[in-house]
């Protein structure tokens, strides 16, 4: 979500990437249930510094343009928290906000135990496919 030429990165990692080497990208979901909630004060939306956003879908589109595949998605826990805090903090919502956050994420990350997609930040472990045009 940082970087400019997003294609350009793209093959380049994929060109580093041993065959059998793993890629890991963490990124906030866009989709999750805290990102519903604070919507456009949501804060890991990172605006100017987050270049791009990402939903499990968007993410799978994107690895395998580039010949990736996602293996495992893995929630990251506490990332709803601390969004939630953010989110809060840029409400001007004061100390009742910093409960709210909590709240919010706990929400968030409860949403999620069924469905890992659904958590507010993911991490996904990706592998290269064969081949590759």
């Amino acid at each position: 979500e940082h970087v400019h030429q997003l294609d350009q990165y793209m093959l380049q990692l994929r060109k580093v990437l041993k065959d059998d080497g793993t890629l890991f990208i963490a990124v906030p979901n866009y989709t999750s249930f805290d990102a519903s909630y604070y919507k456009e004060v949501w804060a890991a939306y990172d605006v100017p510094r987050h270049l791009y956003h990402f939903s499990p879908k968007s993410m799978n589109v994107l690895v395998e343009k580039f010949g990736m595949k996602v293996k495992t998605v893995r929630r990251m826990w506490f990332d709803s928290f601390y969004v939630g805090l953010l989110s809060e903090k840029y409400k001007k919502s004061g100390k009742l906000g910093v409960i709210r956050a909590f709240w919010i994420g706990l929400c968030s990350n409860l949403f999620a135990l069924n469905n890992p997609e659904k958590a507010s930040s993911l991490v996904y472990t990706i592998r290269k496919q064969k081949p590759f045009i």
